[in-house]
Order: structure tokens, then C-alpha cells, then sequence
């Protein structure tokens, strides 16, 4: 009884994953930040750490840039890890003495 064997030829993500990725968080960063504008202008009347929609409005503005960032961080070091593929697969490792 035979087996067959297979060979994974790429496990990370591929470039056009990560940029849809990338290209998903910025629009949800965008959206939350809508959102977060919309219900700070609609509870500014009472300014106030009692008032919620407030309170959650804020927190939707500062929750739009955590996913901004952590969106584009993960761009960033996908970028260097292929850049330094690239490097090291084209580069010569050996230096002429």
C-alpha cells in the first residue's frame, strides 16, 4: 500500500490577504469613527461623565484608532517580512575574499 504525499509550497498569508485585511480595518476604523462622531454631536447637550451615549461615543473614538493602528501595523510588518524574503533570496550571502 502506497502513500501519497503533499507539500505545502506557501503557508503564510499571501500579499492580496493581508492588503483586503488591511484595506477591511481602515474601513471599519473609518465607520467606528462616523459612529463615535454621530453620538458624541447628538448627547453634547448634558457634558457630563453621567451621560452614556456620551461616554460611549467617545469611547468609539478612541476604540476607531486602536483598529486604525493595529490595521496598519499589521501591513507594515507583513511589508518588512516580504521585503526581507526578497532580500534574502535575491542577495548573495557569500562575500569574494
Amino acid at each position: 500500500m502506497t502513500t501519497k504525499t503533499a507539500t505545502i509550497s506557501q503557508l503564510g498569508p499571501t500579499k492580496s490577504d493581508v492588503k483586503r485585511l488591511v484595506n477591511v480595518m481602515t474601513a471599519m476604523a473609518w465607520g467606528v469613527l462616523g459612529i463615535g462622531f454621530l453620538l458624541c454631536l447628538i448627547n453634547l447637550s448634558h457634558f457630563s461623565d453621567k451621560n452614556i451615549g456620551l461616554m460611549v461615543g467617545i469611547g468609539f473614538l478612541v476604540g476607531s484608532v486602536h483598529i486604525y493602528v493595529i490595521g496598519t501595523a499589521i501591513g507594515l510588518v507583513h511589508a518588512r517580512l516580504n521585503s526581507n524574503k526578497d532580500t534574502n533570496s535575491s542577495g548573495s550571502s557569500g562575500k569574494d575574499h
